[in-house]
């Protein structure tokens, strides 16, 4: 059993608890408040009046299939060999041994969401896991998170290169189209009496079909957004959008359709056509139309560590820190299914925290303490920087 005491509190969900403790008991918050009881017998951690957050959520990572500092030998973000893969499934090539998670563990990110990359119509199965542990299955909140998808460039550059389709947009939307086409007849026929014979490529759409998972859907350009949500309207399935760059362009569009969408990387330069003009513009213009949204770094596009950094830089841009840290915390949560265990500092939810130095939307401000499922998985001490 452990309690924080003397701090300051920020919920997320309910707002700021001033002089509080917050007590951990079996993995799990037990409560919180200005006057909980604490047992003779709780080892406790004075804050010292500094902020104790939930743990911080990237909700589009590609940590542990996409190794820091490893070049091919350690990538296995895209099976690139065909443009069609929802049975392919991310927990399958994650090493807990990356680099990345001991930064991120430093950077006060307790859990991530991890996609395939976007090199195909359909990639695969992402999932949500805590960044704690060497056994992935043991990290795992949710799996499957949904089945990744993408639209727009990164397609039709890796198939057109080598004339194969799609080559174009047009091609990513009718492959994308004939791909639900064909799991929805398959379901059909799997609900007849004339079941067909196992195809793991359909068996794998089939929650995508039911409705029980979302599709994440990769899409940067306004046009790529809009066909994005006509496609999954046409088939009637659950969906929510990746990077979303020109969303601040089609605002009042998205928020009719209340899409959830997870911004970012906004810290990258415009490395090709469809996201050369990556602003701030997008998030601020959701968060004043109600838009549900969240940050992402898409690690290592933009290295996760810069998670809250990209939030502090939404306040310069004229976002409330209300709004900003929830965008990295209770949004990402919800993004990816797994709002009812972490994203906030709420009795019942899972014991991950983190206490900052200072203000976790300042630049200068430090994790000091990590804690996942109650256990501490860093201690910055008197050091300086990481």
């Amino acid at each position: 059993m452990l309690a924080i005491v003397n701090a300051r509190l920020i919920t997320v969900a309910d707002g700021i608890i001033e002089n509080g403790a917050v007590l951990l008991k079996d993995k799990r918050i037990v409560s919180l408040g200005r006057d909980i009881a604490i047992p003779d017998n709780c080892r406790k951690i004075d804050a010292i009046g500094r902020p104790v957050t939930p743990g911080l959520i990237d909700a589009h990572t590609h940590a542990g299939i996409s190794e820091h500092g490893i070049d091919w030998a350690g990538n296995d973000t895209n099976e690139g060999t065909n443009p069609v893969n929802p049975f392919c499934r991310v927990k399958d090539g994650i090493n807990m041994k990356d680099r990345a998670f001991d930064k991120l563990r430093k950077a006060g990110i307790t859990c991530i969401g991890v996609l395939p990359g976007s090199s195909n119509i359909l990639g695969g199965a992402g999932l949500a896991l805590k960044c704690t542990g060497i056994i992935v299955d043991e990290a795992i909140v949710k799996d499957p998170i949904g089945i990744k998808a993408a639209l727009g460039e990164n397609p039709k550059k890796c198939y057109g290169k080598n004339n194969q389709s799609p080559a174009t947009r047009m091609g990513n939307a009718a492959v994308l189209r004939e791909s639900l086409l064909k799991a929805k007849q398959y379901l059909e026929k799997k609900q007849s009496s004339k079941e067909p014979a196992l195809d793991m490529k359909w068996e794998a759409l089939l929650p995508v079909i039911k409705k029980e998972i979302p599709l994440f859907i990769h899409c940067h350009r306004h046009d790529d957004i809009v066909t994005a949500v006509r496609i999954c309207r046409e088939f009637d399935v659950r969906f929510a959008l990746e990077h979303v760059t020109d969303g601040h362009l089609i605002a009042d569009f998205l928020k009719k359709h209340q899409v959830h969408c997870a911004v970012g990387p906004t810290l990258y330069y415009g490395s090709k056509v469809e996201n050369r003009d990556r602003s701030f513009k997008t998030p601020v213009q959701f968060d004043r139309k109600k838009i549900p949204f969240c940050f992402i770094t898409d690690h290592p596009v933009v290295d996760a560590r810069n998670l809250a950094l990209t939030a502090g830089m939404a306040v310069q841009w004229g976002m409330s820190e209300e709004s900003a840290l929830r965008a990295i915390t209770l949004g990402s949560a919800e993004h990816i299914g797994i709002n009812d265990r972490v994203g906030s500092l709420e009795a019942g939810k899972d014991a991950d925290l983190v206490i900052w130095s200072g203000n976790p939307l300042e630049f200068t401000s430090f994790a000091d303490m990590t804690i996942i499922n109650g256990d501490t998985v860093y201690e910055r001490g008197n050091r300086p920087c990481y």
